[in-house]
């Protein structure tokens, strides 16, 4: 077993049996929220894993140009949310379904613009050939896991609503700038990891996370 297959397997033990909300930090009407779902993709590359993202068309009416992980609606057809972020991915980027195997879920993320995100994660051991759908994505990016996974990397990020200012997080990586739901989501799944699996955690990430900085 490599490295990288070491931590999927503990990534999948910190994600079982979860069924919660992750609370933003600041407030939400979660009534009436449409739901969406989105895949965090690890695909293993030379030196480790990396997490696959997207930058938005600047086309789009909601979050142009903003930093996502695939994914979308979960639309009438769809049989499970985890079914949607699938469909959703190969729509997007061109990821088949086949080459995923999804590891677990993190906790349902609630958005002012909306939506209640069911995060997915998944070990993309079969990538193909991946192409932007143009209307939805202008470009797709991969940053090493390890990036994520350092809490230096983790800076303050402040939002505006309804005339109170809140204290988040981004995640700035070269000329991307991640934050809202998507760092959010990095930043759970970087607290799930770091309490469930810290042995695991410390040895395989110290030595990508030289590599990174």
């Amino acid at each position: 077993m490599t490295d990288s297959q070491r931590f999927c397997t503990a990534i999948s033990t910190c994600l079982r049996d979860i069924d919660d909300i992750h609370r933003p930090g600041f407030p939400v009407d979660t009534s009436g929220l449409r739901d969406a779902a989105v895949l965090v993709p690890l695909v293993e590359r030379r030196g480790g894993l990396q997490v696959i993202l997207t930058r938005r068309s600047e086309a789009l009416t909601k979050h142009a140009g903003q930093i996502s992980f695939p994914g979308g609606r979960v639309d009438p057809g769809d049989a499970t949310p985890v079914a949607a972020a699938l469909r959703e991915c190969h729509e997007e980027i061109g990821l088949l379904s086949s080459g995923v195997h999804v590891l677990g879920r993190l906790p349902r993320y609630p958005t002012i613009s909306g939506f209640m995100i069911h995060p997915f994660v998944g070990h993309v051991h079969n990538p193909g050939r991946l192409r932007a759908e143009p209307s939805e994505v202008a470009e797709i990016f991969e940053v090493p896991l390890a990036f994520f996974l350092d809490p230096a990397n983790h800076q303050p990020h402040h939002v505006e609503v309804d005339g109170e200012t809140y204290r988040l997080h981004a995640m700035p990586y070269g000329d991307y700038y991640i934050w809202g739901a998507t760092a959010a989501i990095l930043r759970e799944l970087y607290q799930r990891l770091h309490a469930g699996a810290p042995d695991v955690f410390a040895d395989t990430m110290a030595p990508v996370t030289q590599q990174v900085r």
